[in-house]
C-alpha cells in the first residue's frame, strides 16, 4: 500500500492506494503548531478504525503549500511509519510540460492537479481547484500546463467580511433559498455564494477566449467544489479525489 498526503492551508488530505484503488482517505485540520507525534498519533488513530496496518504501507508522498509543516510530515512518516517520503517539488519525474515563466512558484497542489487532469480527462481542460486559495490552472491541447489565476477562497471572503464589517456577523457557507436575502445572514450568503459563481464563470470563460477553446473542459476539486459547482453551469465535472489521484500517479513514475 502507499499513502499520499497532501499538506493544504487549511486541511490535510490523505489517501492509503492499493495499487490504483483508493481504500481510505482521511481530512485533518491544518495546525502549524502541531508536533511531528501529535500528527503520529492521529494516524495511528485513523488508521487502527480504518483496520489499516503501518507496516503495509511500502511508500509514502507529499505535496505541500506550507511549508513549515514539510518537515514535521517527514519526521512522522520516518517515525511512526518507517518511510521516507518522496516530496513533490524540483527535481521530482511529473511528466507534466511547463510553460510557466518561473516553474519554481507553481504550487505543488497544481501541479499535482494537472497531473492527475491530464491523465484522466480530454485536453484542453480547466482545473479549478476549491481551497484556500481557488486556483485555476489550464492545460492546451497538447498537455502543457499553460498557467492560471489564483483568487481568494469563498473561506478568506467570508472571513474579511466578518472582520473588517462591523455589524456583519461570522456566518456559515450554506447556499440560501434566494437571491434576496430577507435578513443579514441571508444576504451574505447570497453575496458570498451566488457571487463566488459569477466570479468563476466570468474568468472560465475569458479562459476559454485566451486560449480559443470554447469546448474545453472545466474540473472542480476541493472542499468547497460541490457547493459551487451547483450554482454553475460552466463546471462539467467534480472530482474531489484529484488531488490524491495526481500524487498516487507521480509516485508511480517515480518507484
Amino acid at each position: 500500500m502507499m499513502l499520499a498526503v497532501d499538506i493544504g492551508n487549511t486541511n490535510i488530505v490523505l489517501g492509503v492506494y492499493r495499487g490504483r484503488e483508493l481504500m481510505h482517505h482521511f481530512r485533518l485540520s491544518t495546525n502549524r503548531q502541531s508536533t511531528a507525534d501529535e500528527y503520529g498519533v492521529l494516524i495511528h488513530n485513523l488508521f487502527h478504525m480504518s483496520n489499516v496496518s503501518v507496516k503495509d504501507v511500502e511508500g509514502v508522498i507529499i505535496s505541500s503549500v506550507v511549508p513549515p509543516l514539510v518537515q514535521v510530515i517527514v519526521e512522522m512518516c520516518v517515525k511512526y511509519i518507517g518511510k521516507e517520503p518522496l516530496l513533490v517539488g524540483p527535481g521530482i519525474k511529473t511528466g507534466l510540460n511547463l510553460r510557466y515563466e518561473n516553474p519554481r512558484e507553481i504550487g505543488a497542489d497544481r501541479i499535482v492537479n494537472a497531473v492527475a487532469a491530464i491523465e484522466q480527462y480530454k485536453c484542453p481542460l480547466v482545473v479549478v481547484d476549491f481551497g484556500t486559495a481557488t486556483t485555476f490552472d489550464c492545460i492546451d491541447a497538447g498537455a502543457n500546463y499553460l498557467g492560471g489565476a489564483i483568487v481568494p477562497g469563498l473561506g478568506i471572503s467570508t472571513e474579511a467580511l466578518y472582520q473588517r464589517a462591523s455589524k456583519l456577523p461570522r456566518i456559515e457557507l450554506e447556499k440560501p433559498k434566494k437571491v434576496i436575502g430577507r435578513n443579514t445572514v441571508h444576504a451574505m450568503q447570497a453575496g458570498i455564494i451566488f457571487g463566488y459563481a459569477g466570479q468563476v464563470e466570468g474568468i472560465v470563460r475569458r479562459i476559454k477566449l485566451e486560449m480559443n477553446a470554447p469546448f474545453l473542459k472545466v474540473i472542480a476539486t476541493g472542499g468547497l467544489a460541490a457547493l459551487i459547482a451547483g450554482e454553475t453551469e460552466c463546471i462539467d465535472e467534480v472530482n474531489p479525489m484529484l488531488t490524491l489521484e495526481g500524487l498516487r500517479i507521480i509516485y508511480d513514475r517515480n518507484k
